[in-house]
């Protein structure tokens, strides 16, 4: 599933060529996404002006005129910018069409994704209004991680990628930043003291960005709004390694499923506490 860092790169690859574009026309050759697509967004959308093209967690909001239209990639959806007389595929499912000639393209073979229009406040609609911080702004910082896990006694892992925590942190970013803050995924987020709390958030930003600027992950359909791969499992430390030695100390990483995802980590590099495991080692 694209995470964090997959959709910012594709919100960049777009960006340049919608801002300041009106949409002349909707194409909707299947509705049936996560969340089918109404009928409202082929009336409202032509003639609008797309004002800019933003991120909110893994969701991609174009600004209109009237409203905004949320972009959801699912689990396999990507967005290509494509000239008009590009023949469609098989799972291309949705189309804008711009007065420049391009198109904006959606192909999503699982139909996962979603597209939905939203005219009111942005802020208040039901998916984004009680989300938690960027992990890439200023807002996320260790007092605030600290004052909010205190009393979870949960394994930090799953606090991690707890949408209403901070945002945008997948399986793969997670188990990557908790091996750069030498942090078990097993341990309770309440025995974090505010030491541990800010080398968490200062890995968390340091992978994002890493995975930005390596233009993201690649295991199976992810490529950027040129068609591009990313390279950042390259760089994995200990995602997908499992029994191989870790890079740092030469342990064998461990695989363990934790709330039904594969976790990685080192024993060694991400010393374990104490917290009862009784979860599927598979």
């Amino acid at each position: 599933m694209p995470e964090l860092p997959e959709v910012e790169i594709t919100r960049r690859g777009i960006a340049a060529h919608l801002t300041g574009q009106r949409i002349t026309g909707v194409t909707v050759r299947n509705a049936a996404l996560r969340w089918p697509i109404t009928s409202e967004i082929s009336s409202s959308l032509p003639e609008q002006q797309i004002h800019s093209v933003t991120r909110r967690a893994k969701y991609l909001l174009l600004r209109c005129d009237t409203g905004t239209l949320i972009i959801h990639l699912g689990m396999s959806g990507s967005l290509r910018v494509l000239p008009v007389n590009v023949p469609h595929q098989a799972h291309d499912h949705f189309e804008l069409l711009l007065g420049n000639g391009n198109i904006l393209r959606l192909r999503d073979p699982r139909r996962f994704g979603a597209v939905l229009w939203w005219p009111e406040d942005i802020s208040q609609h039901p998916l984004l209004k009680r989300l938690g911080p960027e992990p890439l702004s200023e807002d996320f910082t260790a007092d605030r991680l600290h004052n909010d896990i205190r009393n979870r006694s949960i394994r930090i892992k799953q606090v991690v990628m707890n949408q209403h925590i901070v945002v945008g942190v997948g399986n793969i970013y997670a188990n990557e930043a908790l091996f750069h803050a030498g942090l078990s995924p097993l341990r309770p987020a309440s025995q974090l003291d505010c030491q541990q709390c800010m080398r968490l958030v200062n890995a968390i930003k340091k992978t994002l960005t890493s995975a930005i600027t390596a233009g993201g992950s690649t295991l199976r359909d992810f490529t950027d709004s040129a068609g591009r791969p990313g390279y950042f499992q390259q760089h994995y430390q200990v995602y997908a390694r499992a029994d191989q030695p870790c890079l740092r100390c030469g342990t064998g990483i461990q695989k363990i499923i934790l709330s039904q995802r594969a976790t990685f980590f080192c024993p060694q590099c991400q010393p374990q506490s104490t917290f009862p495991f009784r979860e599927s080692k598979k």
